[in-house]
């Protein structure tokens, strides 16, 4: 392997039923970071039936180039096809680094596209930089500029890793949704479309599809709430969560939990918010009887507000919120729902 002959960042811009997924524009802001620093350009690499369309809101959001493969066996979302789609770009541009969102889609994708070109690939990466390799220098061991060095928790969240690829390519990373921001949108951007179809001959490995059913949910996404009021194992019960859902109507927010309460039954897995959760960034985010471990840490702690409600003041949540009220929430919240009302209603 020629690793001179690698250049530019990838993504991965995931769509589904022509509808792009916000991961994407995410991966592409950082992209556009990384690409800064190694004074290459980003690529968005889109794959699907006619899918076309999409190719200006990707400029849209920072890619300099989209290389499109379309192809009706592209249509929905099977491993092989897409395997191969991506496996058939990354062997033809040759790109230095390759980004795909850690998705349902980008979990199942990633490590066989990784397998299939003969690289490495690291997980859940919540920080992606340039940088030395080894990172500090080592005697009689030469040090690499210009890696990629991506950063991920490590033994269940108890320790950070960071993980550099510095003899194979392309570095290859997945980042979970929520982690990375998207940049600005420019209004009217067009993209530099380049079409790439490698062929596909269905085989034994092409399963069918023969039904696809989609489920239906009346649940407000919590990566897309501005206000979050969250409870853990402290809050007591499923019954106590009404204190919650009275504050969170109140201030117009959304309801999330900690993986406690996933894992005793009181909320589903979809509001769980943390490192096997979702990363959120509201404008406000309210812990109430969450510890504060740093699993959990990992999904909210770059919320623009954190407010901490917790009857033990040696807490490790106190150390990451902006205000923390140590005391018994279910006194706390009624009130505070109470006086919240009130001022709501003087405003109207």
């Amino acid at each position: 392997m020629n690793i001179a002959e690698y250049k530019g960042v990838f993504v991965f811009a995931q769509q589904v039923d022509n509808e792009l997924s916000g991961i994407g524009f995410e991966l592409i802001g950082k992209g556009k970071e990384l690409a800064k620093e190694l004074g290459t350009e980003v690529t968005a690499v889109l794959v699907g039936s006619d899918v076309k369309g999409l190719a200006d809101e990707l400029a849209a959001y920072g890619a300099d180039r989209v290389i499109l493969v379309d192809d009706p066996e592209l249509k929905e979302y099977r491993t092989e096809p897409y395997c191969h789609a991506l496996s058939s770009v990354i062997e033809k541009y040759k790109p230095d680094i390759f980004l795909i969102g850690a998705t349902a889609i980008g979990r199942d994708l990633a490590p066989r596209v990784c397998a299939r070109v003969h690289t490495g690939l690291t997980a859940d990466c919540t920080v992606l930089e340039i940088g030395d390799y080894p990172i500090n220098p080592i005697p009689g061991k030469e040090q690499l500029h210009n890696q990629l060095l991506m950063t991920r928790p490590a033994f269940g969240g108890n320790t950070i890793a960071t993980i550099a690829c510095p003899e194979f390519r392309p570095q290859m990373a997945t980042v979970r949704p929520g982690v990375m921001q998207k940049a600005p949108r420019v209004e009217g951007a067009k993209a530099v479309i380049e079409e790439f179809n490698p062929g596909f001959t269905p085989n034994d490995k092409y399963v069918e599809i023969l039904e696809v059913v989609k489920a239906v949910s009346d649940t407000v996404d919590i990566m897309d709430a501005k206000i979050l009021v969250s409870g853990g194992r402290g809050v007591g019960s499923e019954e106590n969560f009404k204190l919650l859902d009275d504050l969170a109507e109140a201030l117009g927010g959304t309801v999330s939990c900690s993986r406690a309460v996933v894992d005793a039954g009181w909320k589903s897995k979809d509001l769980q918010v943390g490192q096997t959760g979702k990363t959120v960034r509201p404008n406000v985010y309210f812990a109430i009887g969450i510890s504060g471990a740093i699993q959990h840490l990992a999904g909210m702690e770059e919320s623009d507000l954190i407010i901490a409600i917790n009857k033990d003041e040696t807490a490790p949540i106190f150390d990451v919120a902006d205000h923390g009220i140590v005391g018994d929430l279910n006194k706390i919240l009624p009130a505070l729902t109470e006086k919240i009302k009130a001022e709501m209603a003087t405003k109207k």
